[in-house]
């Protein structure tokens, strides 16, 4: 009864395989291959080989090492879960967003440029447990706050609408945040913009403004810009709060996330 009941359920199974490999060959993004596997025990065959998974993978990109993970969808699923560091560097992370297939970067707080970042009366570097990173750096006092980083487009998906993201948290005691901190992303070439301006401190804030990630760790969008294309040029995220001398304490920063911009 249950192979008669298969054999009714599943019709798709008397078709030729070469016709069912071109039909999947055609698929746009994972999540059609994923729904085809579910169509038949020849469609899964062919949806979960290497030839279809393939061409979802970022082969464009020369200094990311790919793992040795095979078959291809598990390498595909290991970049969207987990990322790989860039080049052997431990303190940026490429990943791909599962839903777009574009490209993602986490660059740590060790690769940031923190006003004061080296001196230890201002910064220090923790181990986190919850952190992607060996090491993160914990504010334990300043007055000028400032952090920045620059980035050459090109190590982006082109035609596609980004966020950076500030990636934070806060220790029991903290002081200073609950006034807005100025912050930016531009490209050099635009020239001197407004900077818009945020409070860090979600019980202080708007919102919408700061955001629970689900991973022990807050975020907010620090500014959005599209990437036309490989050759936009350099980019600059800023977070700075350098007018009133109120101290700062408690802030943790993992680092700036590169993803694409939600819709």
């Amino acid at each position: 009864m249950r192979k008669r009941r298969e054999q009714m359920t599943t019709p798709f199974s008397k078709l030729p395989d070469e016709l069912i490999s071109q039909i999947i060959s055609l698929l746009p993004t994972p999540q059609d291959a994923c729904r085809a596997s579910a169509v038949s025990t020849s469609f899964r065959s062919i949806a979960d080989s290497d030839q279809v998974w393939l061409k979802f993978l970022p082969l464009d990109h020369s200094d990311v090492i790919l793992p040795q993970i095979s078959p291809m969808k598990s390498l595909y699923l290991h970049l969207c879960d987990h990322g790989v560091p860039v080049g052997g560097n431990r303190n940026t992370i490429f990943s791909l967003d599962k839903k777009s297939r574009k490209k993602c970067f986490l660059i740590g707080a060790r690769e940031l440029g923190i006003l004061w970042g080296d001196n230890e009366n201002y910064w220090t570097r923790i181990v986190e447990p919850n952190s992607r990173f060996d090491q993160v750096a914990q504010l334990l006092v300043v007055w000028w706050f400032h952090i920045e980083r620059r980035i050459d487009t090109k190590i982006l998906s082109p035609k596609t609408r980004y966020a950076a993201y500030l990636i934070f948290r806060f220790n029991d005691y903290k002081e200073g945040f609950h006034r807005p901190v100025e912050s930016r992303v531009s490209f050099e070439s635009d020239g001197n913009r407004e900077w818009p301006k945020v409070v860090l401190d979600p019980r202080e804030g708007e919102p919408r403004s700061t955001r629970e990630r689900g991973d022990g760790w807050l975020e907010f969008e620090m500014g959005e810009f599209y990437n036309e294309d490989r050759d936009d040029g350099t980019l600059l995220c800023s977070l700075r709060e350098i007018d009133n001398h109120t101290p700062k304490r408690g802030l943790v920063v993992e680092g700036i996330e590169f993803r694409p911009k939600e819709t």
